[in-house]
């Protein structure tokens, strides 16, 4: 099962990413989302899951929990915002993976047998900062995660 990992979209939903996320089975949007519309184009390519950001604050922001704890291929995924307010072991807690956002920093690293995973950020260019996102794919042998860059070192 290959899922589609997102995050810090800010509003803008690249091309790029859109064709990037095409034949996934699922997204995992870790917050910052920035318009309700991006799940909704999201949710055109795949089912979504999806938590709220720092800067999701409009009312429709409300309809997106803070964490969340999903189980896709029998792989149990833990994803919030900011890894800095995680309140849970994972190791304890039986989680496979956890997922964040929040730092624009993309970045993959096994700690206790979970598998941490920051997709950096997939929208407006903070910094110079690569514009990325990750599909990470679940297979018998264990989860694989790969970051992707969208090539937009010349676009905002």
């Amino acid at each position: 099962m290959k899922i589609g990992v997102i995050s810090d979209t800010h509003g803008l939903l690249r091309p790029e990413a859109e064709q990037q996320l095409n034949g996934v089975a699922h997204i995992v949007h870790a917050g910052d989302i920035g318009k309700p519309d991006i799940i909704d184009r999201l949710g055109l390519i795949a089912p979504v899951t999806a938590i709220r950001g720092n800067v999701d604050r409009d009312l429709w922001a409300e309809a997106y929990p803070e964490t969340t704890t999903v189980t896709l291929a029998g792989c149990r995924i833990h994803v919030l915002h900011d890894l800095q307010t995680l309140q849970l072991d994972p190791a304890s807690a039986g989680i496979d993976a956890v997922i964040s956002g929040h730092s624009h920093q993309a970045r993959i690293e096994t700690r206790r047998g979970v598998l941490y995973l920051n997709p950096g950020s997939a929208g407006p260019r903070r910094f110079k900062l690569p514009i990325t996102l990750a599909i990470l794919e679940i297979t018998p042998g264990g989860l694989k995660p790969i970051l992707h860059d969208l090539g937009s070192a010349s676009r905002p």
